[in-house]
């Protein structure tokens, strides 16, 4: 169990799923359900996608890496880098290929709105930072920009080889991700080890920094990810359907993933888990418990409490 929606005391609601701890080279720490059991990495692979595309000559500067590695949330500085980071490759949105969309930030999509907006657009998808540092890969590397989603382009093979060797898993067969590109396949205990990467592999090293310097880049601010990354040396980074992967600093990786697809829930649980093995301090446990544990409303005033309920066996 990662958690339980606690109404008035009277009705529980469990939220399945399975943690992992992990070093570097695969060693558990600890864990907590079924961590072999296969999943999608989604959004939680980007920054290792972005690593891929840095080293093939994206040539992002820090700021700009911390938007390829993000699921933004249409904010103007959002969008903003995203076209920088195409106009430093002689490109524009028309090159996009992820599908168009409105921003996930509600303020975001209501002030377009506001301004008379009428369409959803490609580089307001929370995925357009990821396929701008793609293109520029692309583009360094004279590769074929039309087909950079296509699963057997060059780009494609080699994130699918580098992530593989990563987390010590092979992320294929891969599927089709909401935004278009090739979607990785993983366990919680492979992405505990990717995750553990993070804060310890050189080739890594500028994605972290970025990451934990530009936290509100790679989400928005007061996002749970993102709230991780501000209040300890380490980095965090989400994926659709309850899946959350944090990087210390120290080398550790931290992966969650709820069964039911609840972010709300894996965020619940990476905030218990980092507690239990010491990495939160007074202070940042406090300013984590929002997401620690957030109210459930009805009738706009607070009713219950979603609250972990991990129970992890250490190695």
């Amino acid at each position: 169990m990662l958690a339980a929606s606690v109404r008035s005391g009277l009705v529980e609601t469990v939220h399945e799923g399975s943690v992992a701890v992990s070093d570097a080279e695969g060693n558990l720490i600890a864990w907590s359900g079924d961590i072999d059991r296969p999943f999608y990495l989604r959004s939680a692979a980007k920054p290792f996608q972005a690593m891929v595309s840095q080293e093939n000559g994206a040539g992002l500067a820090l700021i700009e890496l911390a938007l390829a590695s993000a699921s933004h949330r249409g904010q103007p500085v959002h969008v903003s880098l995203t076209e920088s980071i195409l106009a430093g490759a002689g490109l524009d949105e028309e090159n996009l290929r992820c599908p168009p969309s409105w921003p996930l930030a509600t303020m975001a999509a209501q002030r377009l709105l506001l301004s008379g907006e009428q369409r959803p657009r490609r580089i307001w998808n929370n995925c357009s930072g990821k396929h701008s540092a793609f293109l520029r890969a692309c583009i360094a590397r004279g590769w074929p920009t039309e087909s950079y989603l296509d699963p057997g382009h060059p780009l494609q093979v080699e994130v699918v080889e580098k992530v593989s060797e990563l987390g010590a898993h092979p992320v294929t067969p891969v599927g089709v991700d909401g935004c278009g590109a090739p979607v990785l396949r993983t366990t919680t205990r492979a992405m505990a080890r990717l995750f553990a990467s993070l804060g310890s592999r050189p080739e890594l090293g500028a994605v972290f920094t970025a990451m934990h310097r530009y936290p509100a880049l790679v989400s928005d601010e007061g996002e749970g990810d993102a709230l991780l990354a501000t209040n300890l040396h380490a980095v965090a980074k989400g994926g659709a359907q309850g899946c959350l992967g944090v990087g210390m600093a120290s080398g550790v990786g931290v992966a969650v993933k709820a069964w039911d697809g609840s972010h709300d829930a894996a965020v619940v649980a990476a905030v218990a888990v980092l507690d239990g093995l010491g990495a939160l301090g007074d202070t940042a446990f406090r300013r984590l418990t929002r997401v620690g544990r957030p109210p459930i409303h009805g009738g706009g005033s607070p009713v219950g409490v979603l609250e972990p309920r991990v129970e992890l066996v250490f190695a």
